[in-house]
């Protein structure tokens, strides 16, 4: 299997702006982000729209795509760079996304949604992680919960605490039900990532504002992978300074 990692990478941010090239340490984040995405997929590439992203990856070594700026999703973006990867002669079988403000991602854990492809029957695939007994973090609606079947497919993803525990008083759900929360780490087979693209927004996804949903109400088959590992964003500037306290403390 032949495996390509791509980093969606915007300079505008409403929270954050500029934050790819935000200096976490003594490397910017977007730098920190490929140097361990590379630790397992040599294939990696940033895709941006700005120059000041294309530039700076250039500058370091690292391969990147530039890409229009209308695009409404990261998945988009990760479209037209493999568009433009593939016209200079490579082919890949399943597309990684990396998220760029994700700096701490480990190579386990991309080893991990790539694995789930030596199921043939996968089509995308994703990462989750169990909540534990923290009810108030199931709760939390920024928190996507992830029901899965018996062979590990996702049947449903929702901001709602699912599945109803009944009989049980709320505050014990969390010891009664091994709740899955989602992490959004997606790979694709190529072939999948180019469809995907094309579906119009459908009515389960304008209702939990959950991309993955139109998917799933559109038959593809979304494998669940686990991790033991927490992923660390950054989101806004007071992340950088956590995420700076923590690179200062080891």
């Amino acid at each position: 299997m032949n495996y390509i990692a791509i980093i969606p990478a915007r300079y505008a941010s409403t929270r954050f702006p500029g934050k790819p090239l935000a200096m976490l340490g003594d490397k910017t984040v977007i730098r920190r982000v490929y140097e361990q995405v590379t630790k397992c997929i040599s294939d990696t590439y940033v895709a941006t729209d700005d120059e000041r992203i294309y530039d700076h990856v250039l500058s370091w070594g690292g391969k990147v795509v530039m890409t229009r700026s209308d695009h409404k999703s990261g998945t988009d973006r990760i479209e037209e760079a493999m568009e433009k990867i593939e016209a200079t002669g490579k082919h890949f079988d399943v597309v990684v996304n990396i998220q760029g403000d994700e700096p701490f991602i480990q190579p386990t854990q991309i080893e991990s949604v790539c694995k789930c492809f030596d199921d043939p029957a996968t089509e995308i695939a994703t990462l989750g992680i169990k909540f534990g007994n923290n009810w108030q973090a199931v709760q939390n609606p920024n928190s996507p919960k992830i029901a899965v079947d018996n062979k590990g497919f996702a049947m449903y993803f929702s901001r709602s605490v699912i599945p109803y525990c009944r009989g049980k008083e709320q505050e014990t759900w969390a010891d009664n039900f091994p709740y899955l929360k989602h992490i959004g780490m997606y790979a694709y087979r190529r072939e999948v990532l180019r469809e995907v693209t094309r579906l119009p927004q459908s009515s389960l996804e304008l209702a939990e504002s959950l991309e993955q949903l139109r998917w799933l109400q559109n038959g593809y088959k979304i494998k669940v992978g686990e991790t033991q590992y927490e992923t660390i964003g950054i989101d806004t500037p007071e992340d950088l300074e956590k995420a700076n306290a923590l690179i200062n403390s080891k």
